[in-house]
């Protein structure tokens, strides 16, 4: 079992709710993206429902010619349903305590156990070279998962876009940064 999985965290955006666009430089990202993975094979795109990641991938989609599959596991993770004027703070909270909740929001390893689970079914797909776009917060959750040192520090190094190459192997797996905006 070999897998290639391209991380993609979405180009920049007008906002951070769910139905925020990209800005114009965002669409300039998105046909570069499109530009940086005709030369890859890919076989499967699995998008976050959020209109900016599903509009960051859509030039490569339409292009190769592949259905973009929408999965709410790759949402970004709701840190609370309050305003927290320390909000950094309380995120850099969550990646030391993975349990820690906020009110109405979920736990770094609830979060975390999402994205897994997309990647699990991945695995064990008949597809070798998948594209998943998401966002910073849940991608450095995927990330820890397989380092510890990617943490509250690392997350604050990811660019929009940026793009990670995730191999699985049967008995390993290996991440590198290919591309960041």
């Amino acid at each position: 079992m070999n897998k290639n999985i391209y991380i993609i965290r979405h180009c920049e955006a007008g906002g951070q709710s769910s139905d925020s666009p990209l800005t114009e430089k965002g669409f300039t990202q998105a046909n570069a993206l499109s530009k940086f993975l005709s030369n890859r094979k890919v076989d499967r795109i699995i998008s976050s429902p959020f209109v900016r990641a599903i509009q960051t991938i859509k030039p490569f989609a339409e292009d190769a010619n592949i259905e973009i599959e929408i999965d709410n596991r790759l949402s970004e993770r709701i840190l609370s349903s309050s305003f927290f004027s320390d909000w950094m703070e309380k995120l850099e909270a969550t990646f030391n305590d993975m349990d820690l909740t906020y009110e109405g929001g979920e736990s770094s390893r609830e979060a975390m156990n999402r994205i897994i689970d997309v990647v699990t079914e991945i695995e064990v797909s008949d597809t070798e070279n998948t594209v998943m776009v998401a966002h910073g917060g849940i991608i450095s959750l995927l990330l820890n998962y397989y380092d510890k040192e990617f943490g509250f520090e690392r997350w604050k190094e990811l660019t929009n876009p940026d793009v990670y190459l995730l191999r699985i192997t049967k008995n390993d797996a290996q991440y590198t940064r290919l591309w960041k905006g």
